[in-house]
Order: C-alpha cells, then structure tokens, then sequence
C-alpha cells in the first residue's frame, strides 16, 4: 500500500512505503539485546533483499560488531562514535553479503570486508535447515540440540547475528540485481 505506514512486510517495523522507498516510522534497535534487534535486522535484510531504498534512524549502542550489518543500508542516524556511521556508508555496497538458494543446499557470497570474497555453499541438513529457519527472527532456545550447533558455526561465519536469546539470518536474499547484473 504505497504512501501507507503498514506493518505487515518486510519483517514488522512500522514503515512508510512509496515505490521503491521505505522510511521506518520509528528507530531501530541495534543494542542486540533481543527480539526488537532481531526485528530490525530482518526488516533492513529484506529491504535490500528487494532493492528497496531505506530512510531509517538507529537507536541502542550494539553489544556486538557493528561490521556485521554493514551489508545493509546504512541509517540516516547512528548514536555514538560519528565515525562509525561515515565507515558504514563508505564500505556499504550493494550485493557485499547475499544468498541464493538450491535444492538442499544455500550459497552464501560475503564481500564485507575489503579485498576478500567468501563464497560458502550451505548443504549440510541442519546448517541449511537452521540458515533458513532463522530467516524469521527465533528464540534461541525454541532451537533444539542440532540446530544450536548449527547455529554456532553460522554464528562463527558470520552468516547469524545473535543477542538477547535471539538470533536471525544476516545475508538477504537478492531477488532485484542492478543493470548490469556482473556489477556485482
């Protein structure tokens, strides 16, 4: 519903959407301290899964490295440290973190970080099944004994942001490439 606050998709921030913009209609936690970081994350890993342009505002001082979300849009404001937001701009790009899906199996490419590409193919059962299981924010201990260690090792890839006994899946999964696609 265009120039509507909804919220309903992506994720269930408060937002206002016109054609490919989206303003969040309130801050976004960052702190990691539970389900309202969860949230966030999964609301800005959805815009840019779709290529949708984000306005947002953060609020919460992280208890985890903020290097981890630099695959999403940056926010118009980020309390704390002002070099931290002017980094997050400047090594923000389009496509540094994505998934794409298979049968029974995910790829992961991750381009954070200057200089490297990691591409990761998910094929194990429960690294898949728990990958796409927190794609929606989860508690924690809603996961049983195989996808908690699941979740370390997607944890330890960087893939699953974790904090506040909640975890939820890092890379979008990109479904609008820019013209041309082999930009990226």
């Amino acid at each position: 519903m265009s120039g509507d606050t909804v919220s309903g998709p992506p994720g269930s921030v408060p937002h206002r959407r016109t054609g490919r913009r989206v303003e969040a209609a309130e801050p976004l936690d960052l702190g990691g301290s539970g389900r309202a970081t969860a949230e966030a994350v999964r609301f800005l890993r959805e815009c840019q899964g779709l290529g949708l342009s984000v306005s947002w505002r953060a609020t919460g001082t992280p208890s985890y490295d903020l290097r981890l979300l630099r695959h999403l849009p940056p926010p118009d404001e980020l309390p704390g440290e002002p070099g931290e937001l002017a980094s997050w701009r400047a090594g923000h790009a389009y496509g540094a973190l994505y998934h794409r899906r298979g049968p029974d199996f995910v790829t992961v490419l991750d381009r954070r970080e200057r200089g490297t590409a990691v591409r990761l193919t998910l094929d194990h059962p429960a690294l898949h099944a728990t990958f796409l299981r927190l794609l929606e924010p989860t508690p924690v201990a809603a996961l049983d004994a195989a996808e908690r260690e699941a979740l370390a090792l997607l944890v330890a890839e960087r893939l699953v942001l974790t904090g506040g006994g909640w975890a939820v899946t890092l890379p979008p999964r990109v479904r609008r490439w820019p013209v041309p696609c082999t930009a990226i």
